[in-house]
């Protein structure tokens, strides 16, 4: 078997309050350990990579060269295995983690809401979920399934079509004022916000009438159509969005469709399964429930 230099966890523990405290007493009463163990780890550590991380002068330890170098690592190391040991923790009482990539806007407007829902249903399954706007890649990454437009999908796995993309205009309601909807002139008297990994959308809204397409590319840039919301309705322009991640800030009042005309873009929200998701009892489960979420 080959030779290991993987230190252990006390020994870093000992060489970073080392390097940081001066002695190896003061490291002790810092780690709750005798002077004995501290210094024990640390020799340990240093006969295990063979270089001397310390200068010992005047009973004080002084980095060496190689310590200073090492350091950083280190302290990253103790603080990446700590958030790692923390956010397994909080799966505790869960038999089974369900680890999920979803759209940042549509997590928030349409997702998040109705997950309790979920909760309720299969309490034993926890959820671990990150905002993705890019491709999810299921070989290199721990993720069970991701929602994503249908362009996300990469090879090897299986995309199931669960909501067609339909944009509307929408605008804060002391912006239109009595008016009830907004005339194509209307809209390029006001700022269009901008979705910045979409810029193209409000072209394709203007593709046929014949405006100066400069014109439908005036007003402030956001990263995600949730943002874009949260500008319309502060009164910043007009956004144009998904149906679906507006619908609850019109239901509330706090935006409104500002024009009949709806741009369906031919794209769906998807939900994307890797082959070892296919036999999961979790994410089969959560697949049942939302689509029943969406048939609801």
């Amino acid at each position: 078997m080959r030779k290991t230099y993987l230190p252990t966890v006390n020994e870093l523990e000992a060489f970073v309050a080392c390097a940081r405290l001066g002695t190896t007493t003061m490291a002790a009463q810092a780690l709750n350990l005798t002077q004995s163990a501290v210094s024990r780890s640390l020799s340990t550590l240093e006969a295990r990579m063979g270089v001397a991380l310390f200068d010992r002068v005047r009973q004080r330890l002084v980095l060496s060269a190689a310590g200073r170098a090492f350091l950083d690592r280190a302290e990253r190391l103790l603080h990446d295995l700590n958030e790692a040991s923390v956010g397994v923790m909080a799966f505790g009482g869960s038999s089974e983690v369900l680890r999920m990539a979803v759209l940042p806007s549509f997590a928030r407007s349409w997702l998040i809401p109705r997950l309790a829902g979920f909760a309720r249903t299969a309490p034993e399954i926890g959820l671990d979920i990150s905002a993705r706007l890019s491709p999810v890649d299921f070989q290199a990454e721990a993720v069970d399934l991701a929602i994503m437009r249908t362009q996300h999908e990469p090879p090897g796995t299986r995309r199931e079509d669960i909501l067609a993309e339909e944009l509307v205009i929408v605008a804060a309601p002391h912006l239109l004022g009595q008016r009830t909807i907004l005339s194509e002139t209307e809209l390029l008297d006001l700022p269009l916000l901008q979705q910045s990994t979409r810029p193209t959308l409000w072209l394709d809204w203007f593709r046929d009438s014949g405006i100066d397409p400069r014109q439908a590319l005036r007003g402030a840039r956001l990263d995600h159509f949730d943002m874009i919301l949260d500008a319309v309705a502060a009164g910043m322009g007009v956004g144009l969005v998904p149906e679906i991640v507006a619908r609850g800030a019109m239901e509330r009042g706090h935006v409104r469709q500002a024009t009949v005309r709806r741009m369906v873009t031919g794209e769906h929200y998807a939900l994307i399964l890797p082959e070892r998701s296919l036999e999961s009892p979790a994410a089969q489960a959560f697949r049942a429930w939302l689509l029943r979420e969406i048939a609801g």
